[in-house]
């Protein structure tokens, strides 16, 4: 070894080691604010109260769409309406007795007033 090298180590061995204190954590226990059964309610009720949050959304969706499931139908059936409506105006048009006796004429067939009858 150089001297270097034994000046260090002999260094080392002739200083004083520091101390260390040390210092010792007292454990301290603190009681809970909550006992077992109360974090169990606790825990039962926010489930509980998921529960029926989701239930309540649910059952909104629901209804939302039988309402509009519900205006589809009143749409349609007033659509149908309309066109009945339409076509009973039509049907007066074409059961007219002016056009009656138009598509007579052209059938060859002849037209006397003593002969016709009016039904209704």
């Amino acid at each position: 070894m150089s001297n270097l090298a034994r000046k260090l180590q002999q260094q080392e061995t002739y200083q004083v080691p520091e101390q260390k204190h040390t210092v010792k954590q007292a454990i301290i226990r603190t009681k809970s604010l909550l006992s077992p059964g109360e974090k169990f309610l606790g825990v039962a009720f926010a489930a509980v109260l998921c529960f029926g949050a989701v239930k309540i959304v649910g059952n909104q969706a629901e209804i939302y769409q039988v309402n509009k499931d519900i205006q589809v139908a009143e749409s349609s059936v007033s659509k149908l309406e309309k066109s009945n409506k339409e076509l009973d105006i039509q049907v007066k048009d074409l059961s007219s007795y002016e056009r009656i006796r138009e598509v007579a004429e052209k059938l060859g067939l002849n037209f006397s007033k003593d002969n016709v009858k009016v039904v209704q």
